[in-house]
């Protein structure tokens, strides 16, 4: 089995990006849509990637955002990866991760009456877009935009699609082992659930994320061993 990936999103401190990395997180994430607690200007986020180390990698959260904002923002702050979180089409997904070349996840924000069908159609209306799509991030549905911070019903993932995924909603230090148990996600996403208060990180509550992420994926090793 592969090791859980974990990203911290919403990151607006030079000591809550040093707290990531030090926790050993693989990815960190911005926000630029300017209505959200945790918006960054792309060249806040640029001195916030500075100096990172090899293998961190950085997100960009976007909402229903233009061409021109995501090459803006790309030509200050190089991401890694894209992330939107909006009402983006598969078609418009898709322009806006080539006008920058940049891999993109697909927020999809599951509702109490999502079905297995539901899921697996629309991730393969957005990998059938564009080569550039990378995964789908499920979030709670609620009426708002880049994040919930809400959990929803994990049971409502299909199997198959599972591995794939990236798991985020109201995931906290107390959920995320029996979420990452259940679920068996490729990465989980979290924000809110390691702050102090909104865009203020808790190097404590990082620290025990990842610790309880490690511990769910050394209890999936021990099972499959016994199997």
């Amino acid at each position: 089995m592969s090791r859980t990936r974990i990203k911290i999103c919403g990151l607006t401190r030079p000591e809550d990006v040093a707290a990531v990395v030090a926790a050993g997180a693989d990815a960190i994430g911005f926000v630029f849509y300017p209505k959200s607690p945790r918006y960054v200007t792309p060249q806040q986020a640029a001195s916030l990637m500075a100096g990172l180390p090899p293998y961190v990698s950085t997100v960009g959260l976007f909402v229903n955002a233009s061409v021109e904002e995501v090459q803006q923002t790309l030509a200050a702050a190089p991401l890694s990866l894209l992330q939107f979180h909006g009402d983006e089409t598969p078609e418009h997904s898709a322009v806006l991760a080539a006008a920058v070349n940049r891999p993109y996840n697909q927020v999809f924000r599951v509702r109490p009456d999502t079905s297995f069908a539901d899921l697996l159609e629309y991730e393969q209306r957005y990998r059938a877009a564009s080569p550039l799509f990378s995964s789908l991030l499920l979030d709670t549905y609620v009426d708002a935009y880049g994040g919930a911070g809400k959990a929803f019903d994990w049971s409502l993932i299909p199997e198959e699609l599972a591995p794939r995924v990236v798991l985020s909603g109201g995931l906290s230090v107390q959920t995320a082992t029996e979420a990452v148990v259940q679920v068996r996600p490729y990465a989980v996403d979290i924000s809110s659930g390691v702050e102090a208060s909104k865009g203020i990180k808790d190097a404590s509550r990082i620290r025990a994320f990842v610790a309880a992420v490690l511990q769910a994926d050394a209890i999936i090793a021990k099972g499959l061993h016994h199997d």
